[in-house]
């Protein structure tokens, strides 16, 4: 299988920086974001040598992106899940008629 390359926007790339900046924890910060706990130092440094040429490729919206991807799977198991209760409490409902049913004609005889 083939790996792609995830390229991150300006905008992100800055974000990273800007938290490295305030003195959180390298390690944490690859960690909440999904990346490699050595590329916010390297931000970092190109940012710091070429403010106005640096990340002047457009990347791609990656953390944008995967939020909707996580929703959308979120929402996949949610519609799952309200479907199988939907099922689950039609056939307790079922079972709670035929005993109801069941103690009538009991009564009755």
């Amino acid at each position: 299988m083939k790996k792609t390359r995830r390229r991150y926007d300006r905008e992100f790339k800055i974000s990273v920086i800007a938290e490295l900046e305030s003195g959180k924890p390298t390690a944490q910060i690859a960690r909440e974001h999904g990346i490699h706990p050595s590329l916010p130092s390297r931000w970092r440094d190109e940012l710091a040598e070429n403010p106005e040429k640096a990340f002047s490729g457009n990347g791609n919206k990656y953390k944008d992106q995967a939020r909707i991807a996580e929703l959308e799977r979120m929402l996949g198991q949610l519609h799952a899940e309200n479907e199988l209760l939907k099922k689950a409490f039609a056939m307790t409902q079922k079972k709670v008629r035929e005993e109801r049913i069941k103690q009538k004609l009991g009564d009755a005889t």
